[in-house]
């Protein structure tokens, strides 16, 4: 049986949310995505929304996969999902981590990264970008 540990690639207005860990100490200070642990009789879409409202104090809508799953062991896997905010006027605030920060394209190497949230970069690329054109095309049009 394998353990799958859920994030969230959730963004807003083209940005994406980071989360700093506090603890352990090993990793104290790195970023990564919000999310943790499904629970037994727990869907992957009902662990992250229950997350990011444990870890953020905000309801989330999940979407799609985004990315490949990443191993973390054994018998254990990483798989993130792209979310947004039920009520986009909320703000995530850092419950059980150091800090939030919302971040740019540009601003997505500027952090230290867990390893594994680190290998999914790319693919968190490709859905900002697609976040950023949409939200663009859709300014344009009014």
């Amino acid at each position: 049986m394998t353990d799958v540990i859920v994030g969230a690639a959730l963004v807003r207005a083209g940005k994406l949310l980071a989360q700093q860990r506090a603890w352990p100490e090993r990793h104290a200070g790195q970023w990564e995505l919000p999310g943790g642990r499904v629970e037994p009789g727990e869907s992957e879409e009902d662990a992250l929304a229950r997350e990011c409202r444990e870890e953020l104090d905000v309801a989330v809508s999940v979407g799609g996969r985004v990315g490949a799953d990443v191993p973390l062991g054994p018998a254990k896997v990483l798989r993130i999902y792209a979310a947004g905010l039920v009520s986009p006027g909320d703000e995530p605030r850092a419950v059980e981590h150091s800090a939030v920060r919302w971040l740019g394209l540009d601003d997505l190497d500027d952090l230290d990264w867990l390893p594994a949230d680190r290998v999914l970069l790319p693919a968190v690329r490709t859905l900002l970008a697609g976040s950023f054109s949409s939200l663009s095309t859709a300014q344009d049009g009014l």
